[in-house]
């Protein structure tokens, strides 16, 4: 299995954030069309925000960043820096009749089963295409190998203010 792998140093020198970025087939479980993988250790990660997307997904998301992706998001860097990875770990919203036993009315939500985790990697010369972003979707571990569903994510990130680098999350302190 052939892997280029990259190590990008914060300024302070004090961190290092590995990324795999892979390059081959399917069974190297990379993405279609981005070759992106899951990295190392990204559970790990800082937390960026929270989410509620309603409607046909109705799941509750969890956005985490590597240390660079983190800085950029808190410092307000835009567009973010080579080496950012943003990491977004959607789990099925659901109601807590365990908890809504507790309270006088039902209002209990947590997160249920997972569904997905989406990946977002940085790197304008690689990625010039699709705005410096490569992505990647991952179901129970594997990377989803649909490319118009791959296909479908850069669409969707163009229809945002280029201000804010083709993200839709924001800094959540």
């Amino acid at each position: 299995m052939r892997r280029i792998t990259a190590a990008f140093l914060l300024a302070s020198g004090i961190a290092a954030t590995c990324l795999a970025v892979a390059a081959g087939s399917a069974a190297e479980n990379v993405s279609p069309i981005y070759g992106v993988s899951l990295p190392e250790g990204y559970r790990d990660w800082r937390m960026i925000t929270v989410a509620h997307e309603a409607g046909k997904n109705n799941d509750i998301r969890a956005v985490l960043g590597n240390d660079i992706a983190f800085k950029a998001f808190r410092d307000g860097t835009r567009p973010f820096p080579d080496g950012a990875v943003i990491a977004r770990l959607a789990y099925v919203y659901k109601s807590s009749p365990e908890n809504d036993a507790v309270f006088p009315a039902p209002q209990s939500f947590v997160a249920g089963d997972p569904t997905n985790v989406q990946i977002s990697v940085k790197d304008s010369k690689r990625f010039s295409d699709s705005g410096g972003w490569g992505y990647g979707q991952f179901e129970n571990g594997m990377a989803n190998q649909s490319e118009p569903l791959l296909k479908s994510c850069f669409a969707c990130h163009t229809k945002l203010d280029q201000s804010k680098d083709f993200v839709f999350s924001h800094y959540s302190p």
